[in-house]
């Protein structure tokens, strides 16, 4: 058992900041075992010094780490497979690879999950890997599922070049889409009625039941307001994508106040950004820093991505001083790469509280300094990174 000394404590939940306090955890279960105030007995404590702030270690929900890597030919990059529009035996962690240089710099800079999705030139892309940052390997880095990737707008129409059937428009993808979700709602029907035996069943039809079912969380490319409108009348048309079994992902070329206003309303999560990227195509001619005032005023529930390599996973955190810009409190700001995003992803980490993955991050200063650097990173129990 250790205690790490938090003389500033920012616990990862909105409204959540506390003064000297010991976190006691579990190196073995990795596990946060309790929060207090006066100094333990018989645990080893970790003091390191007075202007010493400790965080929860941050997320990124929505990320290509380690399939497009460090240093490597854009030929080799991974976050896309080619052979088909609608793919969702894909599984994306067997295209991540461990020794990505950009995975020990996350580390170094707090962040220590990652949700790994396929890219969005498909309709359905495939299956995101949620992984520790941190493991020598895919299996020691795998937590589980994150979701299957979905793509509307401009992407999956711009990849008209790779094999399969291709749609050319924004209602070609969304037809090909419905052709697949009808056939496993179908499907689905004909199983409960005892009509059909799963295992008779395609693969590709089985890996989509789920997403019928409301068993599965679909993640949503989209960046328009009217993708997103299409997204919500799919919802009631074909009567699945019920909250919060789907997440809308990127939203950024969001404006109009009134959008965030309907997320919000149908209740859906929002993984938002990335921040600081280049505008690269027509569908985000209005993306702009500007736009997360709108965030900060109408306050549906999101997180902040990285969407890594579009920003450097590093430089997820400092996507937050926009929020702070535009009147979000510092604890609110925090949630949004710390507890909102473990929440999106069902992840028991992302907050200080007993029970929790014990992981942590100190820094050598308030984190919303620009002078401030961790000092120590601990990964489920075990340091992973000091800088004294």
């Amino acid at each position: 058992m250790k205690a790490l000394y938090a003389p500033v404590l920012y616990t990862g939940l909105p409204g959540g900041i506390e003064k000297n306090k010991y976190i006691v955890f579990d190196e073995e279960s990795g596990r946060i075992k309790e929060v207090v105030s006066e100094k333990p007995r018989d645990v080893e404590v970790i003091d390191l010094g007075k202007d010493i702030v400790v965080t929860p270690a941050f997320i990124d929900p929505h990320s290509h780490i380690g399939m497009v890597r460090h240093g490597e030919p854009a030929s080799e990059e991974e976050s896309n497979e080619r052979f088909d529009s609608v793919l969702p035996l894909v599984d994306a962690i067997y295209s991540v690879y461990m020794d990505d240089q950009y995975f020990r710099e996350s580390v170094e800079h707090g962040v220590l999950y990652s949700c790994v999705l396929p890219g969005s030139g498909n309709i359905i892309g495939g299956r995101g890997a949620l992984i520790r940052n941190w493991a020598r390997n895919i299996e020691e880095a795998y937590i589980g599922s994150c979701g299957l990737k979905m793509a509307l707008g401009y992407n999956p129409r711009s990849t008209t070049t790779w094999r399969g059937v291709r749609p050319y428009t924004r209602m070609g993808a969304i037809a090909l889409l419905q052709k697949w979700i009808i056939k496993a709602r179908d499907t689905l029907m004909l199983i409960e009625k005892g009509k059909k035996d799963l295992e008779e069943v395609e693969p590709e039809v089985q890996a989509l039941i789920p997403v019928v079912k409301g068993e599965e969380k679909l993640r949503v490319h989209v960046h328009k307001a009217d993708d997103i409108v299409a997204l919500f009348m799919l919802r009631y048309r074909l009567g699945f994508l019920k909250p919060p079994f789907f997440t809308i992902e990127h939203a950024c070329d969001v404006h109009e106040e009134w959008v965030f206003e309907r997320i919000k309303r149908e209740g859906v999560p929002l993984v938002y950004g990335p921040i600081d990227s280049w505008a690269y195509k027509t569908e985000l001619r209005h993306e702009s820093y500007k736009n997360m005032r709108l965030l900060v005023k109408v306050k549906p529930f999101f997180a902040l991505m990285s969407d890594h390599p579009v920003v450097l996973q590093r430089n997820l955190f400092l996507q937050t001083r926009f929020l702070l810009r535009y009147g979000m409190d510092k604890t609110e700001a925090l949630a949004t790469v710390t507890y909102n995003a473990a929440k999106i992803l069902g992840l028991d980490a992302g907050a200080v509280k007993p029970g929790w993955r014990a992981s942590l991050v100190a820094w050598k200063g308030d984190p919303f300094s620009m002078e401030s650097y961790p000092v120590m990173v601990i990964g489920e129990g075990k340091i992973l990174h000091e800088e004294l």
